[in-house]
C-alpha cells in the first residue's frame, strides 16, 4: 500500500497594499468569512487569523492591513507593525498585488519582502480585469526586484484559482503537526468578529471622514433566554468617533441612521451567532483617538 503524504503545517501571511485583495482572498482560501470587505481603503486594521485544516495539512493564514505608504497618525503606525511583524513568524509569505494597480519603486512593501527568508508566492489578483500580458509583465517586475518562489495569477473574488493557490501553499509548507485544533478556524473572540461586523457597516454606510475616524468597542455580550425560552444574544457596543460633528451623522436625524445601522449589523451578526441578536448602539466622542496610545492600546492595536 501506498504510503499517506506526510502531514504539513505552517504560518501563511499575507501581505500588500491597501484595497489589493488581501481580506477577499483570506475568506476564499479559508472558506469562511474571516475579514471584512469594503471597496474602500484600510478596512483591515487588524491582523486577523484564519486557520483551514484538511486531511493532510493545517495552514494557519494571517490576513495583514495594506500597508500605509505615509502614516499620518499613530494608528497607522500600528498597522504597519501588524505587517512588518508578519516577517518574523511566517513559513510562507503571500504577496497580493493588485494587477490594476500601478508598479512604483519607491512601493513600501518593497522594503518589508526584502528582509523575508521564507518562500514568498506572488499573488498577481484581479486578473479578470486585465489583458494576459499585464500578468506576465508584473510578474516580471517584481522578480527582478524581490526573491519570488513562485507566482500565479487570479480573482480572489470570483475564487476560481483557490485550489490551484492551495496546492501551491501545501507545496511549501513544512512536515510537522498542526498548531491548532482541527475545527477551529480562527484564534480571534466572536467579539472582536462583532465589532468587525458593525464596523463594516459603518464603512458601507457612511461616507467622507466618518468610516475612518471611528473605532467600534463591545462594552458587552450576554447570552440570555426570553420569556418565551427563546436564545438571545445581548450586545451592546460603543461606536467612538473623534468630534461631536461626527457624532451628529452617524445618529442621523431624530436617531434615523444608527437605526438603519443597527438594523443592517444586528442581521449579519445573527447569521454570525446562529441566534437572535437584541444589539444596542451607542456613540461617544473621544478626541484624536487614531493619536492616542491609551486609546489604540484598548482597541487592540498596541
Amino acid at each position: 500500500m501506498p504510503s499517506s503524504p506526510p502531514f504539513r503545517t505552517g504560518f501563511v501571511n499575507i501581505i500588500g497594499r491597501p484595497n489589493a485583495g488581501k481580506s477577499t482572498l483570506m475568506n476564499a482560501l479559508v472558506g469562511e468569512r474571516m475579514s471584512i470587505i469594503t471597496h474602500k481603503p484600510q478596512t483591515t486594521r487588524h491582523r486577523i487569523i484564519g486557520i483551514l485544516t484538511g486531511e493532510n495539512f493545517q495552514m494557519v493564514f494571517s490576513d495583514t492591513p495594506g500597508y500605509v505608504k505615509s502614516p499620518s497618525y499613530k494608528m497607522h503606525n500600528a498597522m504597519n507593525k501588524f505587517v512588518e511583524g508578519t516577517v518574523e513568524d511566517a513559513d510562507l509569505m503571500l504577496f497580493v498585488f493588485d494587477l490594476t494597480e500601478e508598479l512604483e519603486d519607491d512601493n513600501p512593501v518593497i522594503e518589508v519582502l526584502k528582509k523575508v527568508e521564507v518562500p514568498i508566492v506572488l499573488v498577481l489578483n484581479k486578473k479578470d480585469l486585465v489583458a494576459d500580458q499585464r500578468a506576465e509583465d508584473v510578474t516580471g517586475w517584481w522578480k527582478k526586484r524581490i526573491k519570488v518562489a513562485d507566482s500565479i495569477a487570479i480573482s480572489a473574488l470570483k475564487g476560481n484559482e483557490a485550489k490551484g493557490l492551495l496546492e501551491k501553499i501545501v507545496a511549501y509548507l513544512p512536515e510537522g503537526d498542526p498548531y491548532y485544533p482541527t475545527d477551529q478556524l480562527t484564534d480571534r473572540p466572536e467579539r472582536f468578529f462583532i465589532s468587525e461586523i458593525i464596523r463594516e457597516k459603518i464603512m458601507m454606510l457612511y461616507t467622507d471622514e466618518i468610516p475612518y475616524s471611528t473605532e467600534v468597542s463591545i462594552e458587552s455580550f450576554q447570552d440570555s433566554t426570553t420569556t418565551k425560552g427563546e436564545k438571545i444574544a445581548r450586545i451592546q457596543a460603543t461606536i467612538y468617533v473623534m468630534r461631536e460633528t461626527q457624532k451628529a451623522i452617524i445618529l442621523g436625524k431624530g436617531g434615523a441612521a444608527i437605526k438603519k445601522l443597527g438594523t443592517h449589523a444586528r442581521g449579519d451578526i445573527e447569521r454570525f451567532l446562529q441566534t437572535k441578536v437584541f444589539l444596542e448602539l451607542t456613540v461617544k466622542v473621544r478626541d484624536n483617538w487614531r493619536d492616542d496610545e491609551n486609546a489604540l492600546q484598548r482597541f487592540g492595536y498596541m
